[in-house]
């Protein structure tokens, strides 16, 4: 049987000092040039962090109260996050939050193992060695996230979540696309909302993850890039799947109680079969 390089124990348990509103997005963004951006981060992380929970009525005299600011300026960072695709606008309705739902997913999956595999496979072929000691320091980082990770999921998401957007974004750093760099955030900001489920609900977050970081971080190193990006999209699919066949997403509950789930989506899986043995 796999086991995990480093088991967790109670100094890396004491390590967890996570302060839960310094939320990893957009930690390198400078500082907020007025009050409508500084609310509009602060209700991007917060929505993110499901405080407003998917779906729900954004009620701008509520937030008004709620961050202390002007309905004008709720209004604006509504808007704004409306092109994040964090909010929608309805008409006669207003404001609420995205709902997610598997169809969503599914789409954010597809076009991650798109982009991210093109990028990673450029990446490996034209990466120079500061791409490559990049990856290997942020590898290195994430493994002992992903300990921590291991030994309390809800407590060390916010650390690993940081670690895990500077491995992937290591990953496909050679890739010369500004264009590329801001979907792949928009992508990555919006697949949060549904890793934040998946570590609480996934048996072994914390090995799971790190199998198949493994298996991207040994394949790039090698410079294999079919090996790597088939890893890479068994790794972004894999958290889909468990979504769909655990129903753990709301609608998909509701589908399930009712009897009518929805089919399994086969249009996104891997080519190939499975290159981590999860029965090792």
């Amino acid at each position: 049987m796999k086991t995990f390089p480093f088991e967790p124990d109670a100094r890396l348990r004491a390590m967890q000092a996570v302060n839960a509103d310094a939320s990893a997005i957009g930690s390198d963004e400078p500082l907020p040039r007025s009050s409508i951006e500084s609310i509009y981060r602060k209700l991007r992380v917060d929505i993110v962090h499901a405080r407003h929970e998917s779906g729900a009525k954004l009620r701008l005299h509520t937030l008004s109260e709620m961050y202390r600011v002007s309905v004008g300026t709720i209004r604006e960072a509504l808007s704004l996050l409306v092109s994040d695709g964090l909010v929608v606008l309805e008409s006669q309705r207003g404001f609420r939050v995205t709902p997610l739902s598997l169809s969503d997913l599914g789409d954010l999956t597809r076009l991650r193992m798109l982009l991210e595999g093109a990028a990673l496979r450029y990446s490996i072929e034209h990466g120079d060695d500061l791409w490559e000691g990049r990856v290997v320091d942020t590898f290195h980082r994430l493994t002992l996230a992903e300990q921590r990770l291991q030994a309390d999921p809800s407590g060390a998401f916010h650390d690993w979540e940081g670690r895990n957007r500077e491995f992937h974004e290591a990953l496909v750093a050679a890739y010369p696309s500004s264009w590329f760099r801001r979907f792949d955030s928009v992508l990555y900001l919006q697949s949060e909302r549904y890793r934040r489920i998946l570590a609480n609900e996934r048996p072994n977050p914390g090995r799971v993850v790190h199998d198949e970081h493994s298996e991207i971080f040994n394949a790039a190193l090698a410079r294999d890039a079919d090996r790597a990006v088939l890893a890479l999209e068994q790794h972004i699919f894999s958290s889909y799947s468990f979504m769909r066949d655990g129903a753990l997403l709301p609608t998909e509950k509701r589908e399930r109680q009712d009897g009518h789930a929805r089919p399994r989506d086969s249009t996104m899986r891997p080519k190939t079969g499975p290159i981590i043995d999860r029965n090792e």
